[in-house]
């Protein structure tokens, strides 16, 4: 297996970094404080193709493979992790089920919008008594006339409050458990959806955190979907971005700020600080590409993708934990930025399932 990016890649790689210095990295803290991700970067992004890396052409993406979408996010996350979770989202949590599992119709009715940015996606499954027991949900669905009927409530949807398109899970009959389930491709400006509010947090400020009341909202039978969409691979990406970073920032401050009559580069605990971080990072950047591989060519890679996110994510809250230890006094500043990663950093290890949840999906695989 080569994990040496191709000529394509880097190229991507490079216009990229361009774009995410001179357009976000400058906005990074603003959009932080601020709570949001300015309107007219969200523009910015959706022209250059970012919200459908691998969606393909003839629905309004860009063509590319999963490995652009994955190193896209990795890139966009190294300046704001606010902004990287925007995509990630909305690629993997509703562009990804729509292209694996919709009709033809649906692609083509729902995709172009959503590679071009004109509407932004989500996933609506978490509930106040159903998190990772997905079985428990208490959203009903019923079918009515030409229509499905759905009411219920949603918590923690990230990029929510855009109200764009949904894919939401709701169940006929809880007594069934998983077996009752089915998603819906929903416009989340149709009436009954009712935004409850956005959660103000501690860390990917920027993005929306979203509660929903879902009241007798009617969704069309042709937009049922089918089964739902995995996102630990790109989450991976967003906490490796994150840790990567990081460990920019330290590198450059340790060779900038002396003490001693020398750069704390030059301080043998700083440098073996700086080894461990890029250590875990590498080691994490290989699970990932491998994960992302696997899933681009058609293999299976439930257990990668799982220790892909259980490792970066883990990876981001270390490195992101040091660079403040890196930093001193400064790193506890928001002006030197490391602060914000740590923040943002934490949440990795919690959603699209905890470290607990990937360990154990990792140990059942291990002895089935």
């Amino acid at each position: 297996m080569n994990f040496e990016l191709s000529e394509d890649h880097k190229v991507l790689v490079d216009s990229i970094k361009d774009f995410v210095d001179n357009e976000i990295k400058p906005l990074a803290i603003e959009i932080d404080e601020k709570h949001e991700i300015p309107t007219g970067l969200i523009s910015q992004i959706g022209e250059l193709g970012f919200f459908g890396t691998y969606i393909p052409e003839e629905y309004g993406g860009a063509g590319m493979d999963y490995s652009s979408y994955i190193l896209t996010v990795e890139e966009v996350s190294k300046a704001c992790a606010s902004t990287g979770v925007l995509i990630a989202a909305h690629t993997s949590l509703c562009c990804g089920p729509i292209l694996s599992y919709g009709t033809e119709d649906q692609k083509k009715k729902f995709l172009p919008d959503l590679s071009s940015g004109e509407k932004i996606g989500c996933f609506l499954q978490t509930e106040p008594n159903a998190g990772s027991d997905v079985s428990n949900i208490d959203t009903r669905y019923k079918e009515e006339d030409d229509c499905y009927v759905i009411t219920g409530s949603k918590i923690f949807i990230t990029n929510g409050a855009y109200k764009g398109t949904g894919i939401v899970i709701a169940t006929k009959d809880k007594t069934l458990g998983h077996k009752g389930l089915s998603a819906f491709i929903v416009d989340l400006e149709t009436p009954g959806v009712e935004v409850i509010k956005n959660e103000e947090k501690m860390g990917i400020r920027g993005s929306y955190t979203t509660a929903f009341g879902l009241d007798g909202v009617k969704v069309p039978k042709e937009n049922m979907l089918g089964k739902e969409g995995d996102g630990r691979i790109s989450i991976g990406a967003q906490a490796l971005g994150i840790a990567e970073g990081a460990l920019e920032r330290s590198i450059e401050y340790t060779q900038e700020r002396k003490q001693f009559g020398k750069p704390l580069s030059a301080f043998q605990a700083v440098s073996m600080k700086l080894a461990e971080m890029k250590v875990r990072i590498e080691q994490s950047k290989l699970l990932i590409y491998k994960a992302a591989w696997l899933k681009e060519n058609n293999k299976t890679y439930i257990m990668e993708s799982a220790m892909a996110k259980l490792s970066a994510s883990e990876t981001a809250t270390f490195v992101t934990k040091d660079a403040i230890q890196v930093h001193g006094g400064y790193g506890f500043v928001c002006e030197y930025e490391v602060e914000r990663m740590y923040r943002d950093a934490k949440i990795t290890e919690i959603y699209e399932g905890t470290s607990e949840i990937q360990r154990i999906i990792i140990g059942k695989m291990l002895i089935a």
